[in-house]
């Protein structure tokens, strides 16, 4: 009973996160639910004994990514901030509300066709040890993902770098 209480709290807690970050018109505070988003994850994978998964999660995303966000954050300009401002048209959002609808509808197929919830119900009786989920995040062999994690370092490394050389400052002569 005690896991359903914290689930739900953590539930909500992510989610209504996720819609303040997407909804607010200042960028610090959309970074700052972004991070309450994600210490949220971590709050779930804690909460189904997946320590490891958990302390991964604040690290490499609560911890690096956010900072990665914040540090883009602080290479633009006051003046580029102060002046965004975004007017919504209405059938702009209506095109957004429409397509919206769409993916949600082809997501309902998929899962209706497929019989995803009847197969979600026998997988969620076993339960998976660590060392096997150890061995596809670390391993090289087939279905296993140490490759997509050293794509993601080269590419977290090319986007600081990136971002090092925009914001440097040009001389004037």
């Amino acid at each position: 009973m005690a896991n359903i209480i914290m689930f739900c709290i953590l539930a909500v807690i992510i989610l209504g996160s996720a819609v303040m970050c997407v909804t607010t018109n200042r960028i610090m505070r959309a970074a700052t639910f972004m991070l309450f988003v994600l210490f949220g994850v971590a709050g779930l994978y804690f909460l189904l004994d997946y320590t490891y998964l958990g302390a991964a999660q604040i690290s490499v995303y609560a911890g690096g990514v956010t900072m990665i966000y914040v540090f883009a954050i602080q290479l633009v300009s006051k003046r580029t901030l102060q002046g965004m401002v975004e007017n919504i048209k209405c059938s702009r959002a209506l095109g957004a509300v429409a397509l919206a609808i769409v993916g949600l509808a082809t997501v309902a197929f998929v899962f209706l066709k497929n019989q995803f919830i009847n197969r979600a119900c026998d997988v969620a009786d076993t339960e998976v040890p660590m060392h096997t989920i150890g061995m596809a995040l670390v391993g090289s062999e087939k279905y296993q993902y140490v490759l997509p994690f050293e794509f993601i370092s080269i590419f977290l490394l090319a986007c600081i770098i990136g971002a090092l050389v925009v914001s440097r400052k040009v001389k004037e002569d």
